[in-house]
């Protein structure tokens, strides 16, 4: 199930205000009123740009040169007069060469990630409308193309079930997604303390190949313990959409508003929009998953074991190969000081 959207609101409001070129000033429509915040689709003229204007009763806000600027889009402090008296509003705009489609779909997604929150706490409120649009900023930078490619879908989903096995020890929510580094470029996918976890997920049915694309991500004299889990998922009609298994995923999250928008922050981190839910349609179930312990013994090419004069590595493992060494979950989370 994937959250509704105030796509088609923003849209007609944005259309209905663009009749009043000739009056200087904010014009504004209300597109939601919540209970820590309001949301105004807007349009300041004479510019005539697309604008979602957030209504914070009392915030700290940054200096100006420290809010996000991205490609075609400029977030900053703004007065619009009349009702909006008592408020401090920040205004998300488009900039003139900023993509209309694009630009919607982010105030889209930004009014929805507010929505979500039940947080009284008004900075904190801002730090996750700030969080959102810095997330937008480098999905904007990578140039994603708002579909993950199928091997990427495959990873997410593993990373996304192996997060479901933390949360079904016991692990509080906000600890597991502030430990899911993968998204924010961390050299593994779940950094806890000193230690971490590296997901790798596979459908080969017949053997389970697990890509490496560097030198350090396998190196435990770097980080230590260090476990590699392999999540093992078959493609199956009766199994769980990507999107689907997201919903469900925040369904788990939702009693920490704020681990619920670090989490959607991270999906959009690694090019998730639930914009572009209708594409993912390939159904999954998981059907295994182990986890391994990277010690001396492990097949792997580290700076340690090859030749000074290689600087980069990009090779694969047979996880079906390695026959011994499986260690519970439990008693991974025991040697990384988690539980």
């Amino acid at each position: 199930m994937v959250p509704r959207s105030k796509r088609e609101e923003l849209d007609a409001a944005w259309r209905a205000l663009a009749g009043y070129q000739s009056v200087e000033g904010w014009r504004t429509i209300s597109v939601a009123t919540g209970d820590t915040c309001l949301l105004l689709a807007g349009r300041h003229f004479p510019g005539n740009e697309e604008t979602l204007l957030v209504g914070f009763t009392s915030i700290r806000i940054p200096p100006a040169e420290q809010l996000p600027l991205g490609s075609g889009f400029l977030v900053s402090k703004v007065d619009i007069g009349g009702e909006g008296a008592g408020y401090t509003w920040i205004a998300l705009r488009r900039q003139r060469a900023g993509n209309p489609e694009l630009f919607g779909m982010m105030a889209d997604d930004v009014v929805m990630t507010l929505e979500r929150q039940r947080v009284a706490d008004q900075d904190r409120l801002f730090h996750v409308f700030i969080s959102r649009i810095r997330a937008w900023q480098e999905f904007m930078r990578r140039g994603s193309n708002e579909i993950l490619g199928p091997e990427a879908e495959v990873g997410l989903f593993g990373e996304l079930s192996f997060m479901h096995e933390l949360l079904g020890v016991g692990l509080p929510a906000r600890f597991v997604v502030d430990a899911w580094q993968g998204p924010l470029d961390g050299m593994q996918d779940f950094a806890f303390g000193t230690g971490a976890i590296e997901v790798k997920s596979s459908v080969s049915p017949q053997s389970f190949p697990a890509r490496i694309g560097t030198l350090d991500q396998l190196d435990d004299s770097l980080i230590r313990p260090l476990f590699l889990a392999a999540v093992r998922l078959e493609i199956n009609p009766s199994g769980k959409a990507l999107p689907d298994f997201i919903h469900e995923t925040r369904g788990l999250l939702e009693t920490e508003p704020l681990a619920l928008a670090d989490f959607d922050s991270r999906l959009l981190h690694v090019g998730y929009l639930d914009a572009a839910a209708e594409h993912h349609t390939r159904c999954f179930i998981r059907t295994g998953i182990r986890l391994l312990p990277v010690t001396d013994n492990f097949p792997r090419l580290i700076r340690a074991n090859v030749a000074i004069e290689i600087r980069k590595v990009r090779y694969e493992i047979d996880l079906d190969l390695i026959l011994s060494g499986d260690v519970a979950l439990t008693d991974a989370l025991e040697q990384l000081g988690v539980i």
